[in-house]
């Protein structure tokens, strides 16, 4: 199902282990697939841990958290569990033209298939070809967040095969995101699912770690997460009803966070953050 998802252009921040990332449109290619012993090899965000949302700009986190993620150009923040964050299955706005073309989703009339809610171009998973090139840019920018220190990577829009024109599949979506879970993890870093909570029960075959899930208050379902990934599920709400649902059932044992939809960094005049 489709979350409210925010658009970033910052980086995620430092822990004591490992830390950092910026774009790179190079990179080796992906491993197979993760064994057991690679996905147990990595620690996953503390659970219920005060947490901060800074995909749209780092600043200094408020008193309390102990867990953030910011965009992958971002620096991060030592002492802290970071989470780096990759546009993994879309292109940003106006960055088109860094894919190569054949790698853009097509209907058939030749026209790319756009999230129309952020204006961004879906990529094309349905070959094992093009999946294998695309992870070779996006495990570039993972190369990126584990030498700058990162913790864990959080790989948004895993849910965009629901929006591509019946084009996608899931499956195309969890075959991909087995080649960044194995990468990631090789690398020592956890890896989140992003929302789509339906694929929820498929995690452990996906290699995936934590949840990271977008108004599972508002939409009351965060217990689809936690499931699955018990307490290690980050709640990020953009409403105060969403907030008040999400602190009142979960507040006690998830990171739960609202903040605005825009993301803003503190000292913008549409900066929100709050928490239970």
């Amino acid at each position: 199902m489709h979350f409210t998802r925010v658009q970033v252009l910052s980086c995620a921040a430092a822990l004591s282990a490992a830390l950092g990332c910026s774009p790179s449109s190079t990179a080796t290619s992906p491993p197979a697939a993760a064994s057991p012993a690679e996905a147990h090899a990595v620690a996953p965000p503390p659970a219920g841990a005060g947490f901060d949302y800074q995909i749209g700009g780092a600043y200094q986190p408020p008193g309390g958290v102990k867990v953030v993620t910011r965009d992958h150009t971002a620096a991060a923040t030592p002492g802290l569990y970071n989470i780096c964050y990759v546009n993994a299955f879309q292109a940003q706005p106006g960055a088109e033209g860094s894919w190569d073309s054949d790698l853009l989703l097509r209907d058939a009339n030749g026209t790319v298939v756009v999230d129309k809610d952020w204006k961004e171009a879906l990529l094309d998973l349905r070959t094992d070809a093009k999946r294998e090139r695309i992870a070779a840019k996006v495990t570039g920018w993972i190369d990126q967040c584990a030498a700058k220190g990162y913790q864990a990577v959080e790989p948004d829009n895993y849910d965009s095969f629901t929006r591509s024109q019946n084009l996608l599949s899931a499956e195309d979506a969890q075959a991909y995101i087995r080649l960044l879970s194995a990468h990631a993890h090789r690398q020592g870093l956890a890896i989140a699912q992003k929302n789509t909570s339906e694929l929820s029960d498929q995690h452990q075959r996906n290699g995936l770690d934590f949840a990271v899930a977008e108004e599972c208050g508002e939409q009351n379902n965060c217990g689809e997460f936690t499931s699955a990934f018990g307490n290690h599920v980050i709640a990020i709400e953009y409403t105060g009803k969403g907030l008040a649902n999400a602190c009142e059932h979960w507040g006690d044992s998830l990171s739960v966070v609202r903040r605005d939809r825009d993301v803003s960094p503190r000292g913008s005049a549409k900066y929100v953050r709050e928490t239970c």
